[in-house]
């Protein structure tokens, strides 16, 4: 019996160093989608363009791997149609649109950091809609957050605030919301991988029949799109956000929850943030200032604080939850 525990120890051991490499990457490769969308929008590209190009990309990159993992299981997709029509329009699409809209008019950590609370709005969601109240940890956690995000906008010093871009970035924070209840549902027998490139394909197909009806401003260049190292032809920002920003990113983050469970996944996620800041001074140049610095540093904590205030699910053995089978999160709404 010995022997057995310490086999499980030792494989949930071996998942944790092979899961958090996986999960930093995918976390830097969602991270840099944003940076690479505003070269492409101060060039002339419409949000609506640059998500449009950038999810048709991943859609098609990823159907392969999707087919594959039905393994000929049509009714599956039958079954859960509503499912993968809110999760591919409103989890995935609507989430990033909107932040594209919002790095369009402010910088790209700064926005992210607002969709960051979506983890605040989700535990909000669940007491007001399920009667499901939150812990003393998961309040001190959301007040925490709102005073960085106060702080972060620099609200308190009377700085001007864009408005139209803290209200994209926090349309963005309600779609990523979205991404995480519905990928809490374990009641589906979608495999992960199946949700993610179907809801992609749907949301491809949406986009583009937006545009072309004319709902959503569609509107590119072929100019070259000049960055803070130089500039690069069009179609590479458009490759680097729908193969790495979006397809690695999540084939890297299903892979990596699926070894670290959905728990530890979920805060490994909030090297993102970092990525995008990361990548806004690399690419564009962007770096907040002190004050946005520790609102954000606020945020950060706030955020960790409610997800610790979360139960904890059910321990499986002696290895706990690095044996989950299922992710709820298997990756982040970029």
């Amino acid at each position: 019996m010995s022997k057995v525990a310490n086999d499980a120890v030792s494989t949930a051991v071996s998942g944790v160093r092979l899961g958090l490499p996986l999960a930093i990457g995918a976390a830097f490769a969602f991270g840099m989608s944003g940076g690479w969308a505003r070269g492409l929008i101060d060039a002339g590209w419409t949000p609506g363009a640059a998500v449009t190009a950038r999810i048709w990309v991943a859609a098609l990159v990823l159907l392969i791997p999707t087919l594959l993992s039905l393994r000929g299981r049509w009714g599956l997709l039958r079954r859960n149609v509503g499912m993968i029509a809110a999760y591919g329009l409103l989890a995935v699409t609507a989430t990033q649109l909107f932040y594209f809209q919002a790095v369009a008019v402010m910088d790209v950590g700064i926005a992210l950091l607002i969709e960051y609370t979506a983890p605040v709005a989700v535990v909000l969601w669940l007491w007001i809609r399920r009667g499901e109240r939150p812990s003393r940890r998961s309040i001190l956690g959301a007040i925490i957050a709102f005073a960085g995000l106060v702080l972060m906008l620099d609200v308190v010093t009377g700085a001007e605030v864009n408005v139209a871009g803290v209200l994209w970035a926090l349309g963005a924070m309600v779609g990523a919301a979205t991404y995480f209840v519905l990928s809490a549902k374990a009641d589906t027998g979608l495999p992960p991988l199946a949700l993610a490139g179907s809801g992609l394909f749907l949301g491809a197909i949406g986009l583009t029949v937006a545009g072309a009806i004319g709902v959503l401003p569609i509107a590119w260049t072929t100019d070259d799109i000049a960055y803070r190292f130089g500039s690069v032809p069009w179609f590479v920002p458009v490759l680097a956000m729908g193969v790495l920003a979006t397809a690695v990113a999540y084939l890297l983050g299903i892979a990596s929850t699926r070894m670290l469970g959905s728990r530890l996944a979920s805060f490994v996620a909030l090297a993102e943030v970092v990525a995008a800041l990361l990548f806004g001074w690399l690419l564009l140049g962007q770096l907040p200032d002190l004050l946005q610095a520790l609102g954000g540093a606020l945020v950060l904590a706030g955020v960790i604080v409610v997800k610790l205030g979360e139960p904890v699910p059910a321990a499986a053995g002696v290895v706990g939850e690095f044996v989950e089978p299922v992710p709820d999160a298997s990756a982040s709404r970029r």
